[in-house]
């Protein structure tokens, strides 16, 4: 348990030591963002060695713990979420390296990375709403890095919408106290939670993992830098939803027959409305965005179907778009870092120019799209499979529809990107720890997708 305790102490002591240094220092500030994440990843990785549901509470009050739970979920969740912020650290180091303000970006960055990890290992409904709300003063402050108006507005849009939601969250948490008298989620094993209630912790749920209808400030992101967007679109905000939905309706409360019927449809509709948005879309972010939407609604879908098999699907699902969407943002952030702009329109030929980043793209693309050998096929085909065989017959063909979107606006992005003339002039060798960022992201997915035993079996052994 300590080792957890350290991967949610280390960013926020990283933090401070950011918030106090002198501008003396602020060229350390990427070297120290890059060692704690780091250690965050080695910390989370070693304690898969000896991974058991492990608890401790230290009370504050008759009614409020600081309550922490160490299970394979958690431990799962820990990696991936660090593995990838350590990835965007490293990528952060040449991008951010002109920046003034380099120690604002990097303060927010540790603080947002330390409320994840405190969510991730908290069993305490209380515990994990202040660390929910403390991701999204992060979002927001991280969204709006570059002060300008439209910044602005997309940042205020994206606290509002996940406020509204947190509100929602905050109401079914306090109708579960009112109901069960306690907040201890191993407490409210299985409890059955009315539909009503289950339902408010849901609007929380979808407000923070853009799904409909609250899904529209995510896209408005993109005015970000590119690590943020990274950050927020691939490995840690977004998923901050779907893991608290698996934590709180598959191994705590037994939802409703009804709850899991609305979850499943808005997840099909998201489905295909992001799928569909990013078809149209032009802004090289925009369109990665609605694509994140979407597969955070295929992660959903998989939720919701409530079976073991289909949990494991959900959090290997959870890895491959962390990696795989993480790559894509990275890359997406090469090309406006050397070209100036997201207008696909304003684009081409650049595969004459960023070679190495055009191949990382395809890798990453492979993954989302779901093509074998690549680690996204697994998790894909394997829902399509747990849907049709618990009689899901038209959500199976709606994720079949899905995966035809996600191949035709991803090969889309890469056509008007990297194929046909050049239009502006870039070279990739002046970003070199950059373009390794996403081409290790890039070969991670196809090294992972070769070996899918690894995340199965771990998550064979640990998901009840």
């Amino acid at each position: 348990m300590n080792t957890a305790f350290l991967t949610i102490i280390i960013p926020f002591a990283g933090a401070l030591l950011v918030a106090i240094g002198s501008d003396r220092y602020k060229q350390l500030f990427a070297t120290l963002s890059l060692g704690c994440t780091l250690l965050l990843a080695v910390l989370s990785a070693a304690v898969v060695l000896k991974v058991d549901t492990v608890s401790v509470s230290y009370p504050l009050m008759e009614w409020f713990s600081l309550s922490f739970i160490i299970d394979g979920l958690a431990v799962f969740m820990a990696i991936v979420s660090s593995m990838v912020a350590f990835v965007i650290s490293l990528y952060s180091l040449q991008y951010m390296k002109n920046y003034p303000n380099k120690g604002s970006f990097y303060f927010w960055m540790l603080v947002f990375v330390g409320s994840m990890m405190g969510l991730i290992f908290s069993s305490n409904l209380l515990l994990i709403y202040i660390f929910w709300e403390m991701t999204a003063v992060c979002s927001w402050r991280l969204i709006g890095f570059y002060r300008g108006e439209e910044d602005v507005k997309a940042a205020d849009k994206a606290f509002l919408v996940t406020f509204f939601g947190a509100s929602l969250l905050l109401a079914g948490i306090a109708l579960v106290f009112v109901r069960y008298g306690t907040l201890d989620l191993l407490m409210l094993q299985e409890a059955a939670l009315p539909t009503f209630i289950a339902l408010l912790l849901f609007g929380g749920i979808i407000s923070k993992s853009a799904q409909l209808p609250l899904q529209t400030w995510l896209p408005d992101a993109g005015v970000a830098p590119s690590p943020v967007t990274a950050l927020l679109h691939a490995a840690v905000l977004v998923k901050i939803g779907v893991y608290v939905y698996a934590r709180l309706f598959t191994q705590t409360f037994a939802p409703t027959e009804e709850f899991l019927a609305t979850v499943l449809t808005i997840s099909l509709i998201t489905i295909l409305v992001g799928a569909a948005s990013a078809l149209v879309a032009t802004n090289i972010k925009k369109i990665l965005a609605y694509s994140t939407i979407s597969q955070l609604g295929y992660i959903m879908l998989a939720l919701a179907i409530n079976t073991t098999t289909a949990l494991i699907v959900a959090f290997i699902y959870i890895l491959a778009h962390s990696v795989g969407k993480a790559g894509l943002f990275l890359c997406a952030g090469v090309v406006e870092h050397e070209t100036g702009t997201k207008d696909i329109e304003m684009l081409g030929g650049l595969i004459k120019k960023m070679p190495l980043t055009g191949i990382a793209y395809l890798f990453c693309a492979f993954s989302i799209i779901g093509i074998p050998p690549f680690l996204g096929f697994w998790p894909k085909f394997m829902l399509i499979i747990e849907t049709v065989k618990e009689g899901y017959m038209l959500a199976a063909a709606i994720a079949v529809i899905g995966a035809l979107f996600t191949l035709f606006y991803l090969f889309r992005f890469f056509n008007e990107v990297f194929l046909g003339e050049v239009v502006t002039e870039a070279e990739e060798k002046k970003c070199p720890v950059m373009v390794f960022s996403v081409l290790f992201l890039g070969a991670l997915s196809l090294l992972l997708g070769l070996l899918p035993n690894l995340p199965f079996n771990f998550l064979t052994l640990v998901v009840k």
